[in-house]
């Protein structure tokens, strides 16, 4: 501390994690620009806490549910909390697998009470609660051999022993967990037209790690390791629209505008036409592979997050962003003005095997959710 009277400055013990030295919990609000509202969002390392917190950064309402977070959790309709949790005894694939699978889904009121359940053992990163009441999500499956000799591009270095590669089929399942519509990529994309970026091992082509389904029928699937984003029709299984890593870099979370334009959260990883990796949210027109809206940090490094985040459009126009592995929930303004921030205040460490891969005390959250007042009248 600063002793004025003799000059001097006394620092005290330093934290070693640079995120805890920094501004926590509600760092910028402007009231007459907001959207105003309730932001969810489920800690990776909270070991199954999920938090709604109001708009001064308050925790508002908060849920203990029986296993950490496989991914999100989003509310639902009826007022009640869907959960994606991480499966306790998860298929293991491939080492880095528990980095990512979900498996373990649960719908649970506002005060805890467990009213719906689904497990899946393959299933891996996103998953969209529809309105008739089903899930959808993706789950892995190996490729099979003769078609797994065609990826290309990645780091063979990284190949099991066992020779055996695993690829990504899109599901839905209805209340009794029986499957009603089923995709798999490999029967509509060869992989050797979608290599693998240099940074990422082939274990898992092309890593489909976010959906969502279109209100005129359109299934929205982003694949990670490839940069992409596919739109395949539900009724037929044909693929509409491919944007390529032209468009996004390591995207997440892509959602069809009422306009017809394609909300991301572009990582940016490796962004074709940049030597320095920065994050964004961006709106591109699919039938033109045009950008017609993006946010990126005036100091574009500044924001980046090289894994997970999520774009959500609000109700005034503003755009809720989610830079995920900082555990940094911000507002923007159509201008790009930063109107509301909040950065997550609980820092914990990856439970074993996970803290194999991700070292250190975390904060981060796969997504964040803003909703309004009226969504969550049970308050």
């Amino acid at each position: 501390m600063l002793d004025t009277t003799k000059n001097s400055f006394t620092p005290e013990p330093p934290n070693p994690v640079t995120l805890e030295r920094r501004r926590l919990g509600l760092t910028a609000l402007d009231r007459n620009k907001t959207s105003g509202g309730y932001t969810l969002f489920a800690r990776q390392t909270g070991g199954g806490v999920v938090d709604l917190v109001d708009i001064e950064g308050q925790t508002a309402h908060r849920w203990q549910m029986p296993v950490r977070p496989g991914r999100d959790a989003v509310i639902l309709p009826n007022g009640n909390l869907g959960y994606n949790g991480s499966h306790a005894t998860s298929a293991a694939l491939y080492p880095a697998w528990d980095l990512w699978h979900g498996g373990d889904f649960y719908e649970a009121t506002p005060e805890g009470e467990i009213v719906w359940r689904h497990e899946d053992i393959y299933h891996h990163h996103d998953a969209q609660w529809l309105p008739n009441g089903n899930l959808l999500y993706t789950v892995a499956a190996e490729l099979p051999a003769h078609l797994a000799t065609r990826i290309t591009g990645g780091d063979p270095r990284k190949d099991g022993a066992d020779g055996i590669f695993q690829s990504d089929i899109v599901k839905e399942v209805n209340r009794k967990g029986e499957t009603v519509w089923e995709w798999c990529i490999w029967d509509h994309i060869d992989p050797a037209d979608l290599p693998v970026h240099p940074i990422f091992d082939r274990r898992h082509w092309p890593m489909i790690n976010g959906v969502s389904e279109t209100s005129t029928g359109l299934i929205l699937m982003s694949l990670r390791t490839t940069s992409g984003v596919i739109a395949v029709e539900k009724a037929t299984g044909r693929i509409v629209w491919h944007a390529g890593p032209d468009v996004v870099a390591q995207q997440h979370t892509p959602i069809m505008m009422e306009g017809g334009s394609v909300l991301v959260f572009d990582n940016g990883n490796l962004r074709m036409g940049s030597s320095n990796p920065f994050s964004r949210a961006l709106e591109f027109d699919p039938a033109t592979m045009q950008e017609t809206w993006s946010y990126a940090d005036p100091n574009a490094p500044s924001f980046f997050s090289p894994f997970m985040g999520s774009a959500q459009r609000l109700w005034n126009g503003n755009t809720l962003i989610c830079e995920s592995a900082f555990g940094r929930l911000f507002e923007v303004t159509q201008a790009g003005e930063l109107v509301w921030e909040y950065v997550i205040p609980d820092f914990a460490e990856y439970p074993a095997p996970l803290n194999q891969f991700i070292k250190g005390a975390h904060n981060g959250c796969f997504r964040a959710h803003r909703y309004s007042a009226e969504q969550v009248s049970w308050l």
